[in-house]
């Protein structure tokens, strides 16, 4: 996982500062400061909007007893997505946005349940309940 991530992180630069010059010198620079502006201001406004949703969601969830399992998920999705449309770039703005949209989103939620399940099998992750009702004196 490790080696994955530092991967990433030398590829996705790298990538991004390649199609920042391709935009540069296809439709101008000024335009392309402005492009990556206007992306970064409606990822935030998606990402509040999309946040707020979640929080209520949960809270709602929460008050009727049940866990919100699937809206933590989205909450991680959102977190991720708003914080990847903060940084320049056309590749990770459209992740962001992927993360932000509920239809996409999905796709995601469930590739993270499936590695938080693989986690909890392998021993690498382990769910500890601090339910106080359940505890013994």
């Amino acid at each position: 996982m490790g080696k994955l991530l530092l991967l990433l992180l030398i590829i996705v630069p790298a990538l991004e500062i390649g199609v920042l010059i391709l935009s540069g010198n296809t439709i101008g620079v000024i335009p392309t400061i402005l492009l990556i502006i206007l992306t970064g201001l409606l990822g935030a406004a998606l990402a509040k909007k999309e946040g707020l949703n979640a929080i209520r969601t949960a809270q709602m969830q929460a008050a009727q007893g049940q866990v919100p399992g699937s809206v933590l998920l989205d909450g991680v999705c959102i977190l991720v997505g708003g914080v990847v449309l903060l940084t320049p770039g056309f590749i990770t703005d459209a992740l962001g946005f992927l993360l932000l949209i509920p239809q996409t989103r999905a796709v995601f939620k469930g590739f993270l349940q499936k590695m938080v399940h693989h986690m909890v099998r392998n021993g690498t992750a382990v769910y500890v309940s601090n339910n106080r009702w359940n505890r013994r004196p």
